[in-house]
């Protein structure tokens, strides 16, 4: 497996290799990952991960400082899955400064932005303002030094998946992106880097957020279309605290919203993802289920 830390690097490792399947992660590799890349070698003969803590997408009083950075178990765990080519760049690398002696985050490489706000305006855009801006720039940079054929991204991060076909697609970038399944651990909370951040206590609270959204899919099946009533079922078992009242919940939205342009739904009569954002403690998470009618 090749290690690349430079953009040359990786465009030299990338130029001996054939089909090529990227999966751009942060790293704090867990099965999740793992999943995305055993998807990846489905759809090429080589796949690629990308480690990179990406400083644009983090909002001022988010975790960008203390988010986990394990890179020699994630290499490990990338040697294990049969990965071809790692890129993890420092962020100089990304953002590098120019001659004039500018910081990286002066740069005008910072400055470049793509956005599509009318799938970035809502949900995660809404409480996060800049976060799509840096996600948008950072994947643009990394499938132009990384070249792939296809990309892998979860579900788990419905909106960030639809933003970046659509960059792609508007952009005509020759490269298929296929969205991945959300994995869960045993007592159903979605895999995510930062559960390692939860107590005990906030880790059996945030088991709160797939409750609801199970509960109110159960719902949906039986029947019920009205969105209000699907998003009272999960905001009523998200805020039960039962015993465990002492662990501070906050939600930052409940949403169902068109599968395809991300806007408000109020009966549904086509693919809708149910959305959630919750605070357990001081960790932030997300969630979704999709509801299809005639599935």
């Amino acid at each position: 497996m090749n290690v690349s830390t430079t953009t040359a690097d990786c465009r030299n490792s990338r130029a001996k290799l054939g089909r090529l399947a990227l999966v751009p992660t942060m790293g704090a590799l867990h099965a999740g990952h793992i999943s995305l890349i055993e998807i990846a070698r489905k759809h090429a003969q080589h796949v690629a991960v990308s480690i990179f803590v990406n400083p644009t997408q983090f909002g001022p009083r988010e975790d960008f400082v203390r988010y986990p950075r394990p890179i020699e178990a994630d290499l490990e765990k990338c040697r294990a899955a049969g990965v071809d080519m790692v890129f993890n760049p420092p962020v100089e690398e990304m953002y590098s400064p120019n001659p004039g002696g500018m910081q990286a985050t002066e740069s005008p490489a910072e400055q470049v932005h793509l956005d599509i706000p009318p799938l970035t305006g809502m949900l995660e855009g809404r409480i996060r303002p800049n976060h799509f801006k840096g996600v948008c720039q950072v994947v643009a940079k990394l499938f132009n030094i990384v070249q792939p054929n296809v990309a892998v991204f979860g579900l788990k991060d419905y909106q960030q998946l639809r933003v970046l076909t659509a960059m792609t697609e508007a952009l005509n970038w020759p490269i298929e992106i296929v969205g991945g399944p959300t994995l869960r651990e045993t007592d159903g909370l979605a895999m995510s880097s930062r559960n390692q951040y939860l107590t005990e206590p906030e880790r059996q609270r945030a088991q709160s957020i797939p409750r609801g959204l199970f509960a109110a899919r159960d719902e949906f099946d039986k029947g019920v279309r009205q969105t209000n009533r699907l998003i009272a079922t999960v905001q009523k078992i998200l805020l039960d605290a039962g015993t465990l009242g002492r662990v501070h919940v906050s939600i930052d939205y409940i949403a169902a919203v068109d599968a395809m342009t991300l806007k408000d739904v109020q009966v549904i009569a086509a693919p809708t993802l149910l959305a959630v954002a919750a605070r357990v403690g001081n960790t932030r998470l997300i969630d979704n289920v999709m509801l299809s009618p005639g599935s």
